[in-house]
């Protein structure tokens, strides 16, 4: 899978990662990861950051990543390449400071053109891969709020442009399966659904990223279509 740097400067890159590429080893699977990628064309990058710690005390090496995209989505995605970017931009994301936009996919056509999802997300109480902002939720409610709006509907879907105005876990794909509207082929907050528009993955997409660098100038990147959205747009968007 290829990844293809989208901005770089002396302190970032911004990268567009394949959907299926997973960002760092999990220990469970043995498989190519960005991290790997990274540390191969990056290797002053390989000491960057911290790593995480397993419950057994395993560290789990993540040089430079600030944020992750899930296995399955596709996008831009930030990398810092010192120690003093890592910081930095872990402050913007943790002071709520870079714009994010995504787009999806979702099964039934939304009925408003645009709108606010505010609905804290917990621990889903049926499967411990999942979070929930439903009433099967447990745990530590965390606020969460996505705004989005339609950019098509037809046949029973909705394209549509999603911001997280927060960072939770999964958020995109929780908020959407709590208004019932499921990101499409997302086998696990959609499982029951059929897969469709011609997506064998998540159909969700990091369109955009917007922050601030080191030097106080606005950086702003947007990752191309993968073929399976362009396939997708040209079906909702043919007469």
């Amino acid at each position: 899978m290829e990844v293809v740097v989208l901005y770089e400067d002396d302190d970032v890159l911004v990268i567009n990662k394949p959907a299926g590429l997973v960002v760092h080893a999990d220990r469970r699977t043995v498989e190519p990861t960005l991290v790997d990628w990274i540390v191969k064309n990056y290797p002053t990058i390989e000491s960057v950051g911290e790593p995480i710690v397993l419950a057994d005390g395993t560290a789990i090496a993540r040089p430079g990543i600030v944020h992750r995209l899930d296995r399955e989505t596709s996008g831009a995605m930030v990398i810092a390449k010192n120690p003093e970017s890592f910081l930095y931009m872990k402050r913007q994301f943790a002071d709520r400071q870079v714009h994010k936009i995504y787009r999806a996919f979702v099964y039934g056509e939304l009925r408003d053109d645009r709108g606010i999802i505010n609905r804290p997300i917990g621990r889903s109480a049926n499967d411990f891969r999942q979070k929930s902002a439903g009433r099967g939720a447990k745990g530590v409610m965390r606020e969460a709020i996505t705004w989005f709006k339609v950019l098509k509907r037809k046949d029973g879907f909705s394209f549509i442009e999603a911001q997280p105005r927060t960072g939770r876990t999964h958020q995109i794909r929780v908020h959407f399966k709590a208004v019932n509207h499921p990101v499409v082929s997302d086998s696990l907050y959609a499982a029951k659904r059929a897969p469709a528009l011609g997506f064998s993955r998540t159909a969700l997409h990091s369109y955009k990223i917007t922050f601030k660098g080191r030097g106080g100038k606005e950086i702003s990147a947007t990752a191309p279509y993968p073929a399976d959205f362009e396939h997708a747009i040209k079906l909702l968007t043919s007469e």
